[in-house]
């Protein structure tokens, strides 16, 4: 099973511990300790990970609907308030329909540098009883917990486009837009950024490189180390660090919209009457369940439950306080009162801003990132 990740477990601590077992692989390699080793390697579910991951997927999907149909939903004329649901609950819905006919293939799968094959589409040999890593070696989630929680986050990044050119599109476009930018930009870009081997291949190819005699043997191992090691998608193999999608999400969707908005050219009446947003509550409710299910977003990130999630967490409750705060500070110099559009806005850019430093930045290195891009 292949799993996103990032460089935090790090190649070379791989191979290090495996250099470490060098001298003891020496003394007892035999058959029957190589089987013992064997099964002793192989993934074990951990059920404290897998709930996670469960509750984790849930979340994210609330980030969706209702969450980001009710921000947008009423921040455009009530007019079009119906228009924003149905774009976004239609992209929900068709994304993951597209996700298990090809996409998690496309996404997570080897292939090319760039994008992924088709080996699990229509999620062949996917079972209840397949696993995959975490990013730790031995610890496994079931593969169709994985494949819920990447879908999660393939049915909002192309939903979070819309809001770029609310209230100027027909629904048919979007009916036609959705399925062709998942397939043609998202599913590479994800398998470019967090398509790897995985802990368990890389340590395994590590462990026979530093148990193989010299000569034939040493090399042979050492080309099976490096075949573990290409097996990866482009951007990551560059050493591409995101802990939970900003690249693969937000970037992404940033440009999309970018583009977006140049094709599609300024509203009708643009200047000449005002586009006030018709219910900014229906804006903050929608910000805030954003701001819960990105717990699931970022923490869930980690694959795992322990100590890094914890500070994934604690960095994305931080940096969106500390957005808001800020942006609501510099609104209040600027324009002589703070608004309520206003702060919903700030914690959103501290949401997106600590979306791909979650899990390395510190406590304090969130705060003041949340402090720059309130500003």
């Amino acid at each position: 099973m292949t799993f996103k990740t990032w460089s935090r477990v790090g190649l070379p601590t791989l191979l290090a511990a495996a250099a470490l077992a060098l001298p003891v692989l020496a003394q007892t390699a035999t058959p029957a300790a190589d089987a013992a080793a064997a099964v002793a390697a192989a993934p074990t579910i951990n059920k404290g990970d897998t709930a996670w991951m469960l509750v984790s997927a849930m979340v994210v999907l609330m980030m969706s609907v209702p969450g980001l149909a009710l921000f947008y939903g009423g921040l455009v004329r009530g007019k079009n308030m119906l228009s924003v649901l149905m774009q976004v609950f239609y992209t929900v819905c068709i994304v993951g329909l597209i996700w298990v006919l090809y996409g998690y293939s496309m996404a997570f799968t080897g292939g090319s540098d760039f994008v992924g094959g088709f080996s699990k589409a229509f999620m062949k040999g996917i079972t209840v009883d397949s696993a995959g890593g975490t990013f730790t070696v031995g610890v496994a989630i079931p593969e169709l917990v994985f494949v819920a929680f990447q879908m999660t986050f393939a049915m909002i990044t192309p939903a979070l486009i819309f809001g770029a050119f609310a209230e100027r599109v027909k629904f048919s476009a979007i009916v036609l837009f959705v399925p062709l930018w998942v397939t043609f930009i998202y599913f590479p870009m994800a398998h470019m950024v967090w398509y790897w081997a995985g802990p368990d291949a890389v340590d395994a190819a590590a462990k026979a490189l530093a148990a193989a005699a010299d000569g034939p043997a040493k090399a042979a191992a050492q080309e099976a180390l490096d075949a573990v090691l290409a097996d990866a998608g482009y951007i990551y193999k560059l050493g591409a660090i995101d802990f939970a999608g900003g690249t693969v999400v937000h970037i992404n969707a940033g440009i999309a919209a970018f583009v977006g908005c140049l094709i599609v050219g300024k509203r009708t009446g643009f200047g000449k009457e005002a586009f006030s947003p018709h219910s900014l509550t229906l804006t903050m409710v929608g910000a805030s369940l954003l701001w819960v299910g990105w717990f699931g977003f970022n923490a869930g990130s980690n694959l795992e439950a322990n100590g890094l999630t914890a500070l994934a967490m604690m960095n994305t409750f931080i940096a969106t306080c500390a957005a808001a705060i800020s942006w609501m500070i510099i609104e209040w110099l600027a324009k002589g009162k703070p608004s309520m559009l206003g702060v919903v806005s700030g914690a959103v850019a501290g949401l997106v801003a600590v979306t791909p430093m979650a899990g390395f930045a510190g406590i304090m290195g969130s705060l003041v990132s949340g402090l720059i891009v309130g500003v």
